[in-house]
């Protein structure tokens, strides 16, 4: 996160890559996430005091410089959309859900026939922004840029990445966050204070996925390895050195719709899912346990990386049951297993990206 006094807050936030877990962490499955090096980052450049929103040459605007979309609206419009909310109140500590009614004002402001067709998802991501800064700072003109290097759709967490850096910025902009430690030229916040971006991430990513499990907005906020179950996270100090090659398949999927379609396959066979959830939660609590435990030499190198070929495998296999795989993914896993390589989707599957074992 970085500062200019009062005119301008950057924040930035990585992607992630799941390990294993994705959909099954929605029904109490453990699921293990990194983080990657590849952020998306969100500018707030704000006018001086003295600008009035009452002033009808006062917007806020937010600019999607990767996407070529820009939208702007006078301040007086955008009050006018949320004056039928009852009893608003801007509070950066009191996370609070998106309601309807809030959503409906947002709805008043957007058009998604402003957006490119090919994108899907961007009307929700831009939704879940307003929405974040809305909450936090109120009706303040600003201009919002954001640019990212993180492919959308592809599984690779760009939603969250959005969802943490908006509320990063907003909140260092409110004042609420005291920014703390230095790296490099950015300032970073300690555990306490990224838990409270990464509950308001939490609630941005809801408008956006509907029931997203979580994990791509914790592993976003705090970095690295985490285990996460039923909202509980767990930090993992990773001995065991995992190469992964990533391909995107650069087949675009709504994350919201397959996350639906495993939760209806599910209600339609309880105790056949429950069981495909049981086995992907025994198959992360193995992988952690192995990607923790130091090896002596290179046989026990050797061996560690057959597990978790087999535990892949058994992770893929389990998300076909589920519904998410795609040809594209099958094809990427049959061409991998054409060179005695490991494959799995990685995020909601329906496209988007694989992940490949990479021995030493």
């Amino acid at each position: 996160m970085m500062m200019d006094k009062i005119t301008e807050v950057s924040g930035r936030a990585p992607g992630k890559i799941i390990l294993c877990g994705e959909h099954a962490a929605v029904h109490g499955s453990a699921a293990l996430a990194a983080s990657l090096g590849l952020y998306t980052q969100v500018r707030i450049q704000t006018p001086n005091s003295n600008s009035l929103s009452v002033d009808p040459n006062v917007h806020l605007t937010i600019n999607l410089t990767d996407m070529n979309v820009c939208l702007t609206w006078p301040m007086q419009r955008v009050e006018a959309a949320f004056e039928s909310l009852d009893a608003f109140v801007v509070d950066p500590l009191c996370i609070k859900p998106c309601s309807t009614d809030f959503l409906q004002c947002v709805a008043a402001l957007i058009d998604k026939e402003e957006f490119p067709e090919a994108i899907i998802g961007v009307a929700e991501g831009v939704s879940a922004l307003i929405f974040l800064y809305i909450s936090i700072i109120g009706f303040k003109p600003a201009t919002v840029i954001v640019t990212s290097d993180l492919p959308l759709g592809s599984g690779l967490g760009s939603s969250a990445a959005l969802c943490v850096a908006t509320s990063g910025a907003v909140l260092a902009l409110s004042g609420a966050l005291h920014l703390d430690s230095v790296q490099d030229v950015w300032l970073s916040l300690d555990e306490s204070k990224r838990e409270v971006v990464n509950k308001w991430a939490f609630e941005g990513e809801k408008i956006i996925h509907g029931r997203p499990s979580g994990i791509d907005n914790t592993v976003s906020t705090f970095g690295n390895v985490v285990k996460f179950k039923s909202g509980h996270l767990t930090h993992i100090r990773h001995i065991f050195p995992i190469k992964l090659l990533i391909t995107n398949t650069k087949v675009g999927r709504n994350t919201k719709a397959l996350v639906a379609g495993v939760s209806e396959r599910s209600s339609r066979h309880p105790k056949a899912m429950s069981a495909v959830f049981s086995a992907v939660n025994d198959i992360c609590e193995e992988i952690a346990e192995i990607i923790q435990a130091p090896s002596s030499d290179d046989i026990s190198i050797s061996e560690k990386e057959g597990k978790l070929e087999e535990l892949m495998e058994m992770n893929q296999g389990l998300l076909k049951c589920m519904g998410v795989s795609h040809p594209c993914i099958e094809a990427v896993l049959k061409t991998t297993s054409k060179y005695k390589l490991c494959s799995k989707l990685t995020g909601a599957g329906g496209g988007g990206c694989v992940l490949t074992l990479l021995p030493k």
